[in-house]
Order: structure tokens, then C-alpha cells, then sequence
């Protein structure tokens, strides 16, 4: 996946569709886990800190586009 730097660089509706994404990899790796045919337990792991990225980048993001809307 990205890092920081290069996701600071997508617009805020690729960050949200790249979420979804993650959201539903996610969704599909806890079905796989519980039915026991997940491959890789670490790729779980993997996809939720990309996701934890995705929406810290979109948070900073959304700040300052306040802080530049209230000068």
C-alpha cells in the first residue's frame, strides 16, 4: 500500500473510495478467518493499518481545509 506521503497526495474522494475498499478486503478477510481459509493472517493486519493511514491522512486533511476556511 501507500505511504503517508503519497496518500497525502490523492483528493479526499480517492481517500474515501480507497476506505471502501479497505472496508470491505477487511469484511471479507474476518469471513475467511472464521471459516478457517484465510492465507495470510498478517495481510489482515496489513489492510487495517492501511486503513488506519487512510483515514489519519483524510483527517489532517479535513483540518485543513477548516484552518484555511476560517482565516
Amino acid at each position: 500500500m501507500a505511504t503517508a506521503k503519497e496518500l497525502q497526495e490523492l483528493t479526499l474522494d480517492d481517500l474515501n473510495r480507497r476506505a471502501a475498499e479497505l472496508r470491505e478486503t477487511l469484511f471479507q478477510d474476518q469471513l475467511k478467518r472464521r471459516t478457517g481459509s484465510l492465507e495470510s493472517p498478517s495481510e489482515r493486519t496489513v489492510h487495517r493499518r492501511d486503513l488506519a493511514r487512510i483515514l489519519t491522512v483524510m483527517t489532517q486533511k479535513q483540518k485543513a481545509a477548516k484552518a484555511a476556511a476560517g482565516k
